[in-house]
């Protein structure tokens, strides 16, 4: 059986390296966009570079600053000064470790197994499949994972594309994330394919493909 609540979720599109890409997901409706402050990601931007992209943004659109092996304070100082609402904590932490940051924070579960999906239940996390590389390797997750898990609270992250992301919509997630899925190349995003990616997870029907 499925769990969550069905509606539609959110959408953030990660790996955001320019103006325009980012103008171009938030015109396609994307509620979040991400920044990758990982130095050996093919994405990374400098916190300068991020807060230059940030000053352009409409208002009510979340932020999202991805750390992998920082400090609370590195984190919360790369935040502040980029302009960034949320970290995305992209390594193996503890409790005493999010409860150290002074930004609002979003775990990541980098799963093996089906049980690895539980881990910060009691926390909105965003789980993706486990890779070496920290993440926008393309990897996808086992759906058949998630049957009988509250997803309420839980962002789907891992080998999403506009083609398979619709399947992920009966499980009530609370959001999914999507970075390789929608580019032309790695730091360079294709519009068409963040448009139709955004049209499909939040399964609007209404608009021209």
């Amino acid at each position: 059986m499925r769990s969550g609540k069905a509606g539609k979720p959110r959408v953030k599109i990660c790996g955001i390296t320019n103006v325009e890409d980012a103008l171009a997901a938030v015109e396609a409706g994307a509620d979040a966009l991400g920044f990758v402050f990982y130095e050996k990601s093919p994405r990374y931007v400098t916190v300068e570079r991020a807060k230059a992209i940030v000053d352009r943004l409409p208002p009510f659109v979340e932020r999202v600053g991805l750390f992998v092996d920082r400090t609370p304070l590195e984190v919360d100082l790369a935040c502040a000064e980029s302009g960034m609402s949320l970290a995305q904590i992209h390594f193996e932490v503890d409790e005493s470790y999010l409860h150290a940051l002074h930004t609002k924070a979003l775990p990541v579960v980098r799963a093996r197994c089906p049980e690895d999906v539980m881990n910060f239940a009691g926390r909105y996390r965003l789980v993706d499949a486990y890779c070496e590389s920290y993440g926008g390797a393309g990897k996808r997750l086992n759906l058949e994972w998630f049957e009988g898990v509250d997803c309420s609270r839980i962002v789907l992250a891992g080998g999403l594309t506009p083609e398979n992301v619709s399947e992920a919509l009966a499980y009530g997630f609370y959001g999914v994330d999507v970075s390789s899925g929608v580019e032309l190349e790695k730091g360079r995003k294709d519009p068409a394919k963040v448009e139709a990616f955004v049209r499909n997870a939040k399964g609007d029907t209404t608009c021209a493909p």
